[in-house]
């Protein structure tokens, strides 16, 4: 796994924020039959279980809704990707098929209630600085330019390549991807962590065909 490092100004200012970070070869392949049935449970689910008021009471939308303000950016302006993603079921609007990867992840994502990355290893060049973004030019998937300037934003040589905003397209995964780096990030501290990293696993085992797991709890 590559080596990565977290920014002390952005621990100092959202102390609870951390991140497990996963490295794994898999098999990108069309969204499978069981995986669009595990997708449309999940979808059933959160439209009984949440509303969008219950959803921003939850401990970890909370909590990183919180860390979004601390660092002075509107979450409510800059949803993170999580709450979007929930927002988007509890309204009863379906999730994509986009392929494995990409599901499985949003399947985590919707699960865990956190921001998770789910980026092509190979196109991250040289060492990961985790830091708070500033005024720089950046393209989310889907959303053109995106202001990232104070939220968390992961960094290659070659600068920003994800936030739990956005990831851009430059790492995102294709059907020729081979090994996945997966971010799972948390604003509320490691409470849970290993748990998630645990669903992540039995998800990526079942749809994914998962080898050669490597894992790295970064605070």
């Amino acid at each position: 796994m590559k080596k990565i490092t977290l920014d002390k100004q952005l621990k100092e200012k959202v102390p609870g924020y951390c991140l497990a970070i996963m490295s794994f070869d898999t098999e990108v392949t069309p969204t499978q039959e069981s995986l669009k049935q595990e997708m449309e449970q999940l979808e059933k689910e959160m439209m009984e279980q949440l509303t969008l008021e219950t959803l921003l009471k939850q401990p970890r939308i909370a909590a990183a809704r919180a860390g979004y303000k601390a660092l002075g950016k509107d979450p409510s302006r800059y949803r993170l990707s999580t709450e979007a993603l929930l927002r988007r079921l509890i309204k009863g609007n379906g999730l994509y098929f986009v392929n494995n990867a990409v599901d499985i992840g949003n399947v985590l994502s919707a699960r865990t209630q956190r921001s998770v990355a789910v980026l092509d290893e190979d196109k991250i060049q040289g060492d990961i600085l985790i830091r708070i973004g500033q005024d720089e030019p950046y393209e989310g998937i889907g959303r053109g330019n995106i202001n990232i300037e104070n939220i968390p934003v992961y960094c290659d040589e070659l600068g920003p390549f994800g936030t739990p905003t956005s990831d851009t397209p430059r790492t995102r995964i294709t059907e020729e991807t081979k090994t996945i780096l997966l971010f799972i990030t948390s604003f509320n501290g490691t409470d849970g962590l290993l748990q998630d990293v645990e669903l992540a696993k039995d998800l990526f085992s079942r749809f994914g065909q998962m080898t050669n797991f490597s894992l790295e709890i970064v605070e």
